[in-house]
């Protein structure tokens, strides 16, 4: 997560959305820059309202923008799975060394998901607070070029992203059916990332 005062912006760091090529690229100009725990760096609204927001509106502004990106639902537990899949991973009970995509994409539909598909959830990430806290910037994941516009004139400087944390390349395949169950049971999911227009909206 990154905090900008003089541009009122605060840039959730929602995971496999690229925010850590953005940390490196801008986080020498926050003013504020959670790289751990992950936890806090990964602050969903809930965690940012409790325990951020309360101090942002006392010393920075109390009308701060907050952003987030989304990744087309498939595309980010695919990422998730390739993730899970690094060589680190291996010996650890939430790898994915054995398991296919159809059966991780299984679990993750699952009530009681197993270790290996507890990912989280974006919709739930960026799910408002009961105070009325939120987002109010979604971007694209694919839309690179829209949130670059869009970060470089709020901070008011020339931006050069470079690639990092990157999932290896391999190719997944999902049966028809396991992607017709995980659109259903997580319909919030696909909702969200669809209203999202190119360039971005605001909420």
């Amino acid at each position: 997560m990154m905090v900008f005062g003089k541009a009122k912006l605060v840039f959730l760091s929602v995971p496999k959305t690229g925010t850590t090529a953005w940390e490196k690229a801008l986080g020498p100009d926050a003013d504020i820059l959670v790289n751990n725990p992950p936890e806090l760096k990964h602050a969903p609204v809930f965690r940012y309202n409790r325990f951020f927001r309360p101090m942002l509106e006392k010393f920075v502004a109390e009308d701060m923008d907050v952003l987030a990106v989304i990744r087309e639902p498939i595309s980010w537990l695919g990422s998730w799975y390739r993730y899970r899949r690094r060589p680190f991973m291996e010996g650890r009970p939430n790898n994915t060394y054995d398991v296919s995509f159809d059966e991780f994409i299984t679990g993750y539909c699952q009530g009681d998901q197993p270790g290996f598909a507890n990912v989280g959830s974006q919709a739930k990430f960026v799910e408002p607070a009961g105070n009325g806290t939120k987002v109010t910037r979604l971007f694209r994941y694919d839309d690179q070029q829209g949130l670059h516009h869009f970060l470089e004139a709020r901070l008011e400087r020339e931006i050069t992203l470079t690639r990092e944390n990157v999932s290896p390349e391999m190719p997944l395949e999902l049966s028809p059916e396991v992607e017709d169950k995980l659109r259903r049971k997580c319909a919030a999911e696909f909702t969200l990332y669809d209203g999202i227009a190119v360039g971005g909206s605001s909420v």
